[in-house]
Parts: structure tokens; sequence; C-alpha cells
């Protein structure tokens, strides 16, 4: 099975773009599905600026394998994750002027509310990842609040320059996965990944999912999203150790 998870966020941009009723993600979804996909994931924000209330629900109805819900701490964003049921969700930190979500969710800071939230969503048999920068902090932080895993911010890789620096933060992505499985969580990545640097993140053994999005939704305007995401998954599993989990 690939370790694909594909955001399809950008598909919801496009139509919004619009204020219309296409293209559909939830088509889309089912297009990644057919390609191989591992699992699904969108996030519901709070200004619905892309994904809306519509989409995750007939998500929750036709997503045959993992639906992962992005998705802040805010009260009436957790209610209708509890309402919905995801799979899995992942908490992010969430800025509504950002163009995307920047940096990762500080679970030190927000250690109370986290597991308040992470007990909530078990609960309801919900998984729990948190979207976290590779630091020891973040990480025990996460573990201690009864999450399940983590999701390992790849972008300060994925905006590096030289091959010195690109080293750095392979490193720093490795040293954190084996930190994270000493706490028992299981381990996922995602944030800038693309056609072009997703080798090396995938050769990083133990890493359970990839969550890549606009890379693939850009490549879909001139390919196709089920061909874009078959792409995708060859080069996970081209590059990739076979090994996931914790």
């Amino acid at each position: 099975m690939s370790l694909l998870n594909v955001n399809i966020d950008h598909v919801a941009t496009i139509r919004q773009a619009r204020l219309t009723d296409e293209p559909d993600p939830v088509w889309a979804a089912v297009q990644c599905e057919l390609a191989g996909a591992n699992g699904i994931t969108v996030h519901l924000r709070q200004d619905r600026r892309h994904i809306c209330d519509r989409d995750v629900i007939l998500l929750k109805e036709t997503v045959c394998c993992k639906l992962n819900l992005e998705m802040c701490m805010t009260e009436s964003i957790v209610k209708i994750a509890e309402k919905i049921q995801p799979d899995q969700i992942t908490l992010v930190p969430e800025n509504r002027a950002e163009l995307t979500t920047e940096g990762g969710l500080d679970c030190v800071k927000y250690k109370k509310r986290l597991a308040e939230v992470v007990k909530r969503m078990h609960k309801k048999k919900i998984l729990v990842s948190t979207f976290i920068a590779p630091e020891e902090s973040q990480i025990i932080a996460s573990a201690q609040t009864g999450c399940d895993a983590i999701e390992l911010h790849t972008g300060m890789y994925a905006n590096a320059k030289s091959q010195r620096a690109i080293k750095k933060e392979l490193t720093k992505l490795s040293a954190a996965k084996d930190l994270a499985f000493k706490n028992k969580l299981v381990v996922h990545a995602g944030h800038g990944l693309t056609y072009r640097n997703i080798a090396a993140v995938a050769a990083i053994e133990g890493l359970g999912e990839f969550n890549i999005g606009h890379s693939i939704i850009a490549r879909a305007v001139l390919v196709g999203i089920k061909e874009a995401t078959t792409q995708m998954i060859k080069l996970i599993d081209k590059f990739g150790s076979n090994e996931s989990g914790r």
C-alpha cells in the first residue's frame, strides 16, 4: 500500500474562485483512491476558504481509504470533528491571513488544550496527529498528551537551498523520527514536498505517511489528478524504505 495521502484542498480552491460547484473535491478524492492513495487529507479552515462543511460530510460518506482532517483546536471545529468522525485528525496552527499553514503547532504552549482535544477525539475513536517542527520539546509534548502520531513539518527541508542545508534538515527529520519512535508515536511528514524533493524524505526509514497537496494538484492541471497521484506514488515507492509505523 502506498504511503501517500493526497491533500485535495486546492481542488476546492479552484471551485471557490468562482463560487460555483466545480471542480468537486469529492470527485477528486475518488480519482486519488483509484490511483492507489493511502488516504485523503483536507483542511477545514475557520474561514472556509476552500474546503467547506459539505465537502467533509460527503468525504466521510464516500472515502474508502483513510480520511485525515487537518484542523485547528478552536471549539467550533473540534465539535465538527466529533460529529463527522474522520479516521484521523491532524492538529495544526491557523492564522486567518496566511496563504498556507505557517510553522508547526506549539504543543508545549497549548499542552492543556491539546490533551483535552486528544481525550475527546479518542472517545470518538479518532486518531490524533500533531503537525510539528522536528523539535524534541514538541515531540515530547505530543507524546505526553496522548497523541497517536506526529506529522513532521518538512518546510525547512523543502526551502533549503544548499546541499549542506538540505543535509542538515534531513538529519533533523531523521533524529526527530527516532525520538518519536522511542515515545511510541507513529511518524508522518508533510509540507512543501514535491516531485523534485520527495526522494530524500521518502528514504527516511519508518515514516508512516506523506501528506502532499499543492504539487500534486498543480501537476493534475496538466495530466489529471489520477495520473498525478500515480506519479507521486511511484516516486515514494521507488525511494522509500518500504517500512512504516512505529
